[in-house]
């Protein structure tokens, strides 16, 4: 049997957050990954996607989001909203694809970035 005195208790400073609509425990602040850990693979996707669209529609492919979102079977809103992260900061990019580093906003809060200055960008999504 084990006497109160025996407890030991920890403490480890984290935050929850949702992300992608699920619970998420982030890291305390100081906290660097490991070269080894990968970032969220639904931001590196979504950043793809988004990208891939920005060329086909530059290249002519599609004149109005209506059409890219009819040719790529998704909601036109989502499309759209989706569409703005081929418009964050190269800094902001750089660090979520190349530095991994975790971001501290989801995918959908990420969208919503782009219309933001480029310094105020970095500051919201790491901080």
């Amino acid at each position: 049997m084990t006497n109160s005195n025996d407890t030991i208790r920890i403490l480890i400073p984290l935050k929850v957050r949702k992300k992608n609509g699920r619970p998420r425990i982030l890291p305390p602040a100081d906290h660097r990954p490991s070269a080894d850990q990968a970032q969220d693979p639904h931001i590196l996707r979504a950043i793809g996607r988004a990208w891939s669209w920005r060329r086909r529609m530059e290249a002519g492919e599609f004149a109005t989001i209506q059409e890219l979102a009819e040719a790529v079977g998704l909601a036109e809103r989502h499309v759209s909203r989706q569409l703005r992260l081929a418009y964050l900061a190269p800094e902001v990019l750089k660090r979520l694809t190349c530095g991994r580093e975790a971001s501290a906003v989801s995918v959908y809060d990420l969208c919503f970035l782009a219309g933001e200055t480029w310094q105020e960008q970095a500051e919201r999504a790491f901080d």
